[in-house]
C-alpha cells in the first residue's frame, strides 16, 4: 500500500515545518527536496530536520527541481517560495508539465485570477492537458480574512458587508519580513519605501477580495488599499528586529472595496513587533453585515506559521483528489485537521493499495 508521495520545493522554515509535519502523518511521505542555499546541498531531510537516525536518509536537497523529481513518481510538490503570481508561475509550469499536482503558499495564488487573469487561464489549461490540479492556500489568505467569511455567511440570508480584521504580531519572524515590513525606520523613511515600492506589507488583500466577491455574488468596481506606519511610543525588541521610540514596528494595511460609492469589502491588517508594549491584544474578527448579521472573534490571533504549514498539509490530499484545473479554497471540502491517513482522502476511501 503505497504513501502519497510529496516532494518540496523551498526547505526555509515554512518548508521545513510542512515537512515535519508530513513527517509525523499516516500515509504520507517526502520523497524530493529542492533548495537553492549551498549548505543545504546534499544534505538529507532527516539530518536538517534533526530526526532520528536511519529516518528519510535517502531524501537529500538537491539545487535542481529536476533533480528532486526523478526518481520515483510523486503525487504533489508544495512550493515554498515566493509571494507573487509572476514569480511562482515558472514553478508551477515546471511542476504540472511533469503530471504532478501543485500546492504553493504564494499569496497571490490564492485567487490568481485577481490580478493575473491571463496567467490564471494559462495555469488552468496547463493543469487539465496534464491531468492535475494547482492550489494556493496559507492562513491569510486562504483561511482567516475570506475563506472564514464566506464559510459564516452560510448561515445568512443576504449579505450587504463583510469586514474582516487580522491584528498580529510579527515577533516570530525573521530578518527578512523585518526588512519588508521596515521595523525599526523612521517614518520618512517607510514614506520613501512605499513611494518606491520597497516595501512589502501584507500581499493579498486584492485576492481575499476577489474571492469573498466571487463567493458571495457581491461585485465590486473600485478596489484600493493603504500601507500606513504603526510608529512606537516606547523601544520594543524582538528575536529579530528592534525599533526605538518614534521608529516604525509595524504596518497598518487597509484595503476597500466598492460598488457604486458604497463599500461593500473592508480589510484591515494591523502588524507590529511585540504588540503587547502598545497595549494591543492580537485576535481575527470577521463582521457580516446583513439578515442576520454575523460577529466572530478569535483571540489571540492565530498563528501565521503554524497556520500556514497546517493549511498546506491538510489540503494536500484533498488537491491529490481533486478534479484538474486551477482551483481555489472555494473548489475544495472545506478545510480540517487531517488526524487519519492521507491515502483514504487522496485514493479514495476504498483505497487498499
Amino acid at each position: 500500500m503505497r504513501k502519497v508521495r510529496v516532494a518540496l520545493w523551498g526547505f526555509g522554515a515554512m518548508g521545513q515545518g510542512i515537512a515535519r509535519t508530513l513527517h509525523n502523518r499516516q500515509g504520507v511521505e517526502v520523497v524530493g527536496l529542492c533548495d537553492s542555499r549551498p549548505d543545504y546541498q546534499g544534505r538529507s531531510l532527516h539530518e536538517l530536520l534533526g530526526l532520528p537516525q536511519g529516518q528519510a536518509v535517502r531524501v537529500q536537497v538537491s539545487p535542481r527541481i529536476e533533480e528532486a523529481l526523478k526518481d520515483t513518481p510523486i503525487d504533489c510538490c508544495v512550493i515554498a517560495t515566493d509571494s507573487y503570481v509572476q514569480e511562482v508561475f515558472p514553478k508551477v509550469e515546471a511542476v504540472v508539465t511533469r503530471g504532478i499536482n501543485a500546492l504553493t503558499i504564494a499569496e497571490e495564488m490564492s485567487f490568481p485570477a485577481a490580478q493575473h487573469p491571463q496567467l490564471a487561464e494559462r495555469m488552468d489549461q496547463l493543469a487539465r492537458k496534464h491531468g492535475v490540479s494547482i492550489l494556493g492556500t496559507g492562513i491569510n489568505p486562504g483561511l482567516m480574512m475570506d475563506l472564514l467569511a464566506v464559510c459564516l455567511s452560510g448561515a445568512m440570508t443576504e449579505v450587504t458587508h463583510v469586514r474582516c480584521e487580522r491584528v498580529n504580531s510579527l515577533s516570530p519572524f525573521g530578518a527578512t519580513v523585518m526588512r519588508e515590513q521596515g521595523i525599526g525606520i523612521t517614518p520618512e523613511q517607510f514614506e520613501a519605501g512605499v513611494r518606491e515600492g520597497s516595501l512589502a506589507g501584507h500581499v493579498g488583500f486584492a485576492e481575499s477580495a476577489a474571492m469573498i466577491a466571487h463567493a458571495l455574488g457581491l461585485p465590486y468596481d473600485q478596489f484600493s488599499q493603504r500601507m500606513e506606519p504603526i510608529i512606537t511610543q516606547v523601544d520594543r525588541k524582538s528575536p529579530h528586529g528592534f525599533a526605538a521610540s518614534g521608529q516604525v514596528a509595524g504596518v497598518r494595511m487597509t484595503a476597500s472595496a466598492v460598488r457604486e460609492g458604497e463599500e461593500r469589502i473592508s480589510l484591515i491588517h494591523p502588524q507590529q513587533i511585540e504588540p503587547q508594549l502598545a497595549g494591543v491584544d492580537t485576535g481575527d474578527y470577521i463582521s457580516l453585515t446583513g439578515t442576520p448579521p454575523v460577529h466572530m472573534a478569535v483571540k489571540p490571533e492565530v498563528d501565521g506559521g503554524l497556520g500556514t504549514i497546517a493549511m498546506a498539509c491538510n489540503l494536500l490530499p484533498f488537491l491529490v483528489a481533486a478534479r484538474p484545473g486551477l482551483l481555489t479554497m472555494l473548489d475544495l471540502p472545506v478545510p480540517r485537521c487531517v488526524m487519519g491517513d492521507y491515502r483514504q482522502i487522496a485514493f479514495g476511501e476504498a483505497y487498499n493499495g
